[in-house]
């Protein structure tokens, strides 16, 4: 490839991207993607939702959204090629017009300029009695001390003098261009570097890892085939990376509280932070009110139980009144029947078995015979009455299954555990910064405007003729009444 055509093709590039239009397709691209991130469920928020939206699509149009990676569209290569895109456009937008904003920054305006003083309004205009001379130090005095920037040029009789204020206002687009960079970095920072986990905790438990959200990827490999997910649409396996905080977690106490018709009001984690064997900080962690902790955000997303060690269990003896025993175990912990035929433990523990209630199994082990295995449920004969009859008929989900023995669940022990959602992003104060930015840019852009004054005296038959004249970038209204303030005092100031 010759030369001239390789400058050619770079020419071609650099107006693509140095186009305003360019910029606004990227923009209404990226709207588009955020509107279609919003009505997609994400994997990476709902793998439930996701999984039923694919449900409804036909395998084409799956496999379509499966390739523009639309379940996760914010981790999306075009996702961040569109960002990519719009930041190498602002880049060289920004490069493109700077060279002609400098050079009006640093354009050196002749004071003795007639130009500005055509066509002035008789307002801008006033006649003065004096010498040429101390009205022409007036002037220049007045001007220094509205004005950092003032000049003056004498010709014979003729005085000139010009100022300006706000030059910088000039670059408020490029301190918006910079911030909207700086959010965009930023978040493709995030992207790249940040994390999304979660983790339980169990009262009293310390923790130092975190389980990643990686789940996206075994969603899509069980999306791709679309019949499977039609016939099982849970069937898939939730593969979480392990990520170690580099330092500890306690949770020291869980609080919940409850509305009268028993929906958690309000619940509540006290967290300890341990870092080398150390206590380090302490922090009350709510919903809505999340905490942090060397750069990594904590948020309270959810709660429940799990089962304690100890269960109490009452056995009666059937066919014999008076006989009941009231028995405290611990769980996988062997206990003598009382009659002494064998031994029983309690080797399994549900909170909630079946949308049921509490309820235990237990593994009978008589020392004749061979081991025999069945659930107790807590309030069984309210329990039976929602069991469908294949259960009520089998052994394993029997009191009495073990002869001559019933089994009644009175309560078991159990333990809250904090489900939190574990978050670090590197790129937020870069985000910041570019936020706090983009007010500043604003602000000078919106609010602020380079002014130019000019300033004449020449002498007249009636005494010293004063024009003052101005031009301004923007807020023409503004300057007006600035000229109109600036013409008051000056005379003002002359004659005073």
């Amino acid at each position: 490839m010759t030369s001239v055509t390789i400058e050619k093709n770079r020419n071609i590039l650099w107006r693509l991207f140095s186009s305003v239009k360019l910029t606004i397709v990227l923009l209404i691209l990226l709207a588009v993607a955020c509107i279609v991130g919003t009505l997609i469920p994400q994997a990476t928020q709902s793998q439930m939702e996701s999984t039923e939206f694919a449900m409804g699509l036909s395998p084409e149009l799956l496999r379509f959204f499966i390739f523009l990676d639309l379940f996760d569209l914010y981790h999306s290569i075009l996702f961040r090629s569109l960002i990519g895109c719009l930041s190498a456009n602002l880049i060289i937008c920004s490069i493109n017009r700077f060279p002609g904003t400098w050079g009006l920054f640093r354009a050196k305006v002749r004071p003795d300029r007639e130009k500005p003083f055509e066509a002035l309004p008789p307002h801008q205009v006033f006649l003065t009695k004096g010498d040429i001379s101390q009205v022409s130090e007036k002037i220049s005095l007045f001007l220094k001390s509205h004005y950092k920037n003032a000049h003056t040029k004498t010709d014979t009789d003729r005085h000139f003098y010009y100022a300006e204020k706000g030059g910088y206002s000039r670059f408020g687009v490029y301190i918006v261009h910079t911030s909207v960079l700086l959010i965009l970095i930023g978040a493709l920072i995030g992207s790249f570097f940040g994390f999304e986990g979660f983790v339980n905790i169990t009262e009293g438990d310390q923790i130092d890892t975190v389980n990643l959200n990686k789940g996206y990827e075994e969603l899509k490999r069980a999306l791709l085939n679309p019949s499977s997910v039609k016939s099982h649409p849970h069937n898939y396996k939730k593969e979480d990376d392990i990520l170690n905080l580099g330092f500890g977690v306690r949770c020291d106490k869980f609080t919940v509280d409850f509305y009268e018709n028993g929906m958690p009001k309000e619940y509540k984690s006290e967290l300890t932070f341990v870092s080398d064997g150390k206590e380090v900080d302490k922090k009350s962690l709510m919903v809505n009110h999340p905490v942090q902790f060397r750069g990594v955000t904590f948020y309270q997303a959810s709660y429940g139980q799990i089962p304690g060690k100890n269960v109490r269990l009452k056995i009666v003896k059937n066919n014999e009144t008076g006989h009941a025993f009231s028995v405290e175990t611990e769980v996988e912990a062997e206990t003598k029947l009382p009659g002494n035929e064998g031994l029983f433990a309690v080797t399994g523990v549900k909170t909630n078995f079946m949308n049921t209630g509490p309820a235990v199994q237990i593994a009978v082990k008589p020392f004749e015979g061979e081991e025999v295995l069945f659930w107790v449920f807590e309030g069984y004969d309210e329990i039976r009455k929602k069991l469908p009859g294949p259960m009520l008929m089998s052994p394993k989900f029997s009191p009495s299954a073990f002869k001559p023995y019933t089994f009644i669940l009175e309560g078991l022990d159990t333990i809250y555990y904090t489900g939190l959602q574990v978050n670090r992003d590197p790129g937020v104060p870069i985000v910041y910064l570019g936020f706090c930015m983009i007010i500043a840019g604003f602000i000078i852009t919106f609010f602020a405007s380079h002014r130019r004054i000019w300033v004449r005296a020449l002498p007249d038959k009636k005494g010293i003729s004063v024009s003052i004249a101005g031009t301004s970038s923007r807020d023409q209204v503004g300057l007006e009444r600035e000229l109109m303030h600036l013409t008051n005092g000056l005379k003002a100031y002359i004659e005073g």
